[in-house]
């Protein structure tokens, strides 16, 4: 399988997940003709690092709002796969909730749109785990696949907004293309992502710092997950795109979701902020700072005050029932169904992760703690 000649645009090029699906695009053996980086903005520094990786592959920088009809036109013509990884995430209402539907619905909407009436033939969305759940009742699932039936009555907007996205990509499988060609689609369900640069580690790390290296515990030590390292979520876009120019494997693929893990051992997510951190010094609180049912209603109390608030200040509280939820509840899943299909295997070992993302983070505490004086001050 190969990705040669191929012409991609990969939309949130700019942020953490994006970036290392372009560096590996870049790094393919067998060159792609083209790769289109799309954007709002994009940083120096994650300019400096596509130059780094640039080689027989020609780069455009495409900065504008996937909210515009016209540059998405734009940035489609001449394109033949499309790995769509641009979204907001918010799960504390920091975000009002018209842009985040703006961006992650109707941006996806109008990009699929775009696509068909500029003959894009492959079309990858990355999705997430939170559109199964968990459920506001916090039902676990041990080891879930594909097929596993779960109730998800999830009320986070993130989490609606990203299952209505992956809803209507999936539906514009098959799709009939301006030239009669048509569009094949699929879905790849991330599990929570870590590694360099993931914003969230680096959230959770200036907590740390500023409660004398020690992590704050928000998930009990039984509610396990499985994140998945940012390196291969990004290899499985890139595997899955190489499948569906094989149109043998591409009838597999077409039309359907995928869960993404791998070789990670199962942890809650704060002890897996401990877990990268351990061996730099830092520590972790042994439990809860209250009890579980707790700390659900105290949240309700913060999302009521919030409530109140609303005609007269924009409060946003801290922490809210869905986050607690979601922190705390038991919920992992195979890669089984994304091996068989299209040939995803991880390629980063659990101990190549680790090291990779401990050594990021052991760069970054010096700069965190000097901002975190400059802002105390």
């Amino acid at each position: 399988m190969s990705l040669a000649g191929v012409s991609c645009l990969v939309t949130g090029a700019g942020g953490f997940l994006g970036r290392r699906i372009v560096q590996l695009l870049l790094e393919e053996e067998e060159a792609l003709a083209e790769i289109r980086l799309l954007d709002k903005a994009f940083s120096s520094e994650a300019l400096r690092s596509f130059g780094r990786f640039q080689g027989k592959t020609e780069v455009k920088i495409l900065e504008g709002d996937i909210r515009d009809v016209t540059f998405l036109y734009h940035a489609c013509q001449g394109v033949s796969l499309v790995i769509h990884t641009a979204s907001i995430i918010d799960f504390l209402g920091l975000v009002e909730t018209q842009l985040l539907w703006e961006v992650n619905v109707t941006g996806t909407q109008m990009l699929l749109e775009a696509c068909t009436r500029c003959n894009v033939q492959h079309f990858i969305y990355t999705s997430t785990v939170e559109v199964t759940g968990p459920n506001c009742r916090g039902d676990p699932v041990f080891n879930g696949d594909e097929d596993t039936a779960y109730e998800c009555m999830s009320k986070s907007i993130y989490a609606q907004s990203k299952r209505l996205a992956e809803d209507s990509v999936l539906k514009a499988d098959g799709q009939m293309l301006k030239d009669g060609g048509m569009l094949l689609t699929c879905a790849l369900r991330s599990m929570y992502i870590f590694g360099e640069g993931c914003p969230f580690l680096q959230g959770h790390l200036d907590k740390c710092l500023l409660n004398k290296n020690v992590y704050l515990r928000f998930s009990r030590k039984e509610a396990l997950v499985n994140p998945v390292y940012v390196g291969n979520i990004a290899w499985a876009h890139v595997q899955a795109a190489k499948a569906l120019q094989v149109p043998q494997k591409a009838k597999h693929i077409r039309g359907q979701f995928y869960y993404i893990s791998d070789d990670t051992p199962h942890m809650s997510y704060a002890d897996l902020n401990y877990e990268l951190t351990k061996d730099l010094g830092f520590g972790i609180e042994p439990r809860l700072p209250m009890p579980l049912t707790m700390l659900y209603y105290f949240s309700l109390l913060l999302e009521i005050m919030s409530f109140l608030l609303r005609p007269f200040v924009r409060y946003v509280p801290s922490t809210n029932r869905h986050l607690v939820t979601l922190l705390n509840t038991p919920f992992t899943f195979s890669y089984r169904k994304a091996q068989k299909d299209f040939g995803y295997m991880p390629r980063y070992t659990w101990e190549e992760a680790k090291r990779c993302t401990g050594q990021w983070i052991a760069s970054v505490v010096p700069q965190r703690r000097e901002h975190l004086k400059i802002k105390a001050a």
